[in-house]
């Protein structure tokens, strides 16, 4: 059955199609979902099967390649254990497609994060949800480096790149200025780099009553030290509004004993707030860059333009923290 000329997924599906063949086979529409800020996510429906899911990038983005490499860590990281969709195609193809794409199974469950803190059929998987972020992580950590560099994963000192980041935006930012040069002064030794996730937090996670179903968004994905996705994992921007420190539904204690119980590398609370404070800077910028893109007109979207108010958040936090 073919789409209709009315569906707005009509031409994606027909460019689908023609890159991808069998895999798009049996797709009778689909509609955009609204999460998301950097990339377009489209639910496609099959006649006789489950929905398919299809990630596009968008105009602006940071890096035009991180969407294909982002599908090869996800098939990297499904043999690694941690949990994910099925990656069914990627690459790049005509028109909508130019820019990459990748078409994944759809994962039941709920990765709103408002809806994840509030719904009582989640409270078991919120109770066990640090713990298990823990586990995760850990196995995610243990994946081949190598496997990992080999499939176009950086390597780019995260301070050096998201300095450079601010450094290119048109208007001073003296608080992140000062918080950029607080990290320079008191960065902790190196580690042995592993895969880093990079945005490792509710919204980014799918859960149903049972737990952790996928890991998704692995854009910012880099080798690092494995401390950052612990940190970012426990800032105050990913609590959306509830008290618990890791993600609103746990304790800093359960995340890193599951973490370290499941052979993750012991993390010391010196080198942990290093990281927090590093990533209230990484989202200040990350929230600057993102309003520039509406700003600039590259994507006219209210989203981006009301992340722009976020940086005042990601600087409040920052201060907290240095000042603690």
């Amino acid at each position: 059955m073919a789409t209709s000329p009315t569906d707005p997924a009509h031409e994606l599906v027909a460019a689908l199609r023609a890159t991808v063949g069998e895999a798009a086979e049996g797709v009778v529409g689909g509609r955009r979902l609204p999460a998301g800020a950097s990339r377009e996510t489209w639910l496609l429906d099959r006649a006789d099967a489950p929905p398919l899911v299809l990630r596009l990038d968008t105009p602006g983005s940071l890096d035009g390649d991180a969407l294909l490499r982002e599908a090869a860590l996800m098939v990297l990281a499904g043999r690694g254990g941690v949990p994910g969709p099925e990656v069914l195609a990627s690459g790049r193809g005509d028109g909508r497609l130019a820019g990459g794409f990748v078409l994944m199974s759809h994962v039941d469950g709920e990765s709103v994060p408002q809806r994840i803190l509030r719904d009582e059929r989640l409270a078991a998987a919120r109770a066990g949800f640090a713990a298990e972020c823990g586990r995760i992580l850990a196995d995610l950590h243990r994946i081949d480096p190598e496997q990992a560099a080999a499939a176009g994963t950086p390597a780019d000192d995260q301070l050096d790149a998201w300095t450079a980041t601010l450094a290119a935006e048109p208007d001073p930012h003296p608080i992140l200025e000062h918080v950029a040069a607080w990290l320079r002064r008191h960065r902790p030794a190196p580690v042995e780099p592993r895969l880093v996730h990079g945005d490792f937090r509710l919204g980014n996670l799918i859960v149903d009553p049972h737990g952790i179903r996928a890991v998704l968004d692995w854009e910012l994905a880099h080798l690092g030290d494995p401390a950052e996705d612990l940190a970012w994992l426990t800032l105050r921007a990913w609590r959306f509004g509830a008290a618990p420190e890791v993600a609103g539904c746990g304790d800093v204690p359960d995340l890193l004993g599951a973490y370290e119980a499941a052979g993750g590398t012991p993390v010391d609370t010196t080198r942990l707030r290093w990281w927090q404070v590093m990533g209230c800077f990484r989202w200040g910028v990350i929230c600057l860059h993102q309003v520039g893109r509406h700003l600039s007109g590259a994507e006219r979207s209210v989203e981006l333009a009301a992340i722009g108010r976020r940086v005042a958040e990601a600087e409040h936090d920052a201060m907290l923290l240095l000042l603690a």
